[in-house]
């Protein structure tokens, strides 16, 4: 069953200036760090393409650190035989010790079967919070939103405005929330061991190239210096996606929440009891 997204679009108004998609160029927020003969420019820089083959893969970074906000790209991913191709775009925190991070990762697959998203959620090193969902579309036919809420009450993940997943702030019941600054990552590479049914199905290099595009390099959020130790001063109310109408959904989002997760999601760490003997504390809270 398609989903269909007709009263489920929501728009949303920002404090200050936001340049539409296409406003701005790929240099003016991002760079490439790695793979840079596997990175091209697109549309006079207003797109980016990255590819893997059987050299390498390749990936571009934000040239700012944040402590909350809007982040977003606009993706398509590869089509063909992508089996074993993961393809990301996730926020991070530096280094490995205590590590945030927050993940959209489409794993690849076979020709003609889909391709799965998987969100994850890293609080303070708690990295077991993995969610997949299986699209309501074609990705590899067009471009598509992602995109991430960061505020002091909740994490949200939408594709094109669509709500597919809500971590809220549990502290009060000693679940780790986001506390470190994070920049954007994006990024291709092989993830034969692991990606596409447990690591069973490789690529097959002879389906190389595996090309992604990208679109939509503006920035709302609030900036911070990565050598803080805490996101507090982003979560001030003078930005508007802290105000009190993002700390949860509205009734709209959550009427199109509820259907991803019961007709899309085909897996969700909270309900994993093989994995868990006890399930984690934010599994059986209001979530």
């Amino acid at each position: 069953m398609a989903f269909s997204v007709e009263g489920f679009v929501v728009f949303f108004l920002f404090c200050g200036v936001m340049l539409a998609n296409g406003d701005v160029g790929f240099d003016e927020n991002y760079h490439v760090i790695w793979g840079f003969d596997h990175a091209l420019y697109q549309d006079g820089g207003r797109g980016m393409q990255i590819y893997l083959d059987q050299y390498t893969g390749a990936g571009f970074q934000s040239k700012q650190w944040f402590g909350s906000g809007w982040f977003h790209l606009r993706i398509k991913v590869p089509v063909r035989d992508c089996a074993g191709v993961v393809l990301a775009f996730y926020l991070r925190s530096e280094g490995d010790r205590n590590q945030d991070e927050l993940d959209f990762e489409f794993l690849g697959n076979r020709e003609g079967k889909p391709i799965t998203l998987q969100t994850n959620v890293i609080t303070n090193g708690d990295n077991f919070r993995e969610q997949r969902t299986l699209l309501w579309f074609d990705p590899t036919a067009d471009f598509h939103d992602y995109k991430i809420l960061w505020n002091h009450h909740q994490v949200v993940f939408y594709i094109d405005d669509i709500p597919i997943r809500v971590f809220r702030n549990n502290k009060k019941i000693k679940v780790p929330y986001l506390t470190r600054p994070m920049i954007i990552d994006a990024s291709i590479w092989d993830g034969s061991d692991w990606a596409t049914d447990g690591g069973q199905t490789k690529i097959d290099y002879n389906h190389a190239p595996f090309r992604a595009y990208f679109q939509g390099f503006d920035m709302n959020a609030c900036t911070l210096d990565k050598s803080k130790t805490d996101v507090s001063e982003c979560y001030a109310t003078k930005y508007l996606w802290n105000h009190r109408v993002y700390w949860q959904l509205n009734p709209t989002e959550q009427e199109a929440y509820d259907r991803v997760r019961r007709e899309y999601m085909n897996y969700d760490y909270c309900t994993d009891t093989q994995r868990f003997h006890t399930l984690p504390r934010e599994c059986t809270s209001d979530r």
